[in-house]
């Protein structure tokens, strides 16, 4: 198998797992950003208010799959997030996060 067919497996296995465990989806992208389209039901939190949203956060009690457009600032999140003992995953680009969410191992 070639080697980013098992990255690009293994992220999606990871996404469903997350999935499967009610997370929620974060997108950090801007609220002008965000209007233009995004993952359903999706919470925007754009990164640069990440930190003051941790309380907010963790009140979900569950874990968290963060997305913007590539995956560089929802990876920063994802990182914010691990950091303030919540159980984050980097979705990557929020188009590429949708069709993960469709994907089924089965």
């Amino acid at each position: 198998m070639h080697f980013l067919n098992i990255f690009f497996g293994s992220s999606k296995r990871k996404i469903k797992a997350f999935q499967l465990r009610n997370a929620i989806i974060i997108d950090v992208r801007t609220k002008e950003e965000f209007a233009t389209g995004g993952i359903k039901n999706a919470i925007n939190i754009p990164l640069n208010e990440i930190g003051q949203k941790i309380d907010t956060i963790k009140n979900y009690n569950k874990p968290v799959i963060t997305c913007c457009v590539a995956g560089v600032r929802s990876r920063t999140a994802a990182n914010i997030l691990k950091t303030n003992g919540i159980k984050a995953i980097n979705g990557g680009g929020w188009i590429s996060l949708n069709k993960k969410l469709q994907f089924n191992p089965l």
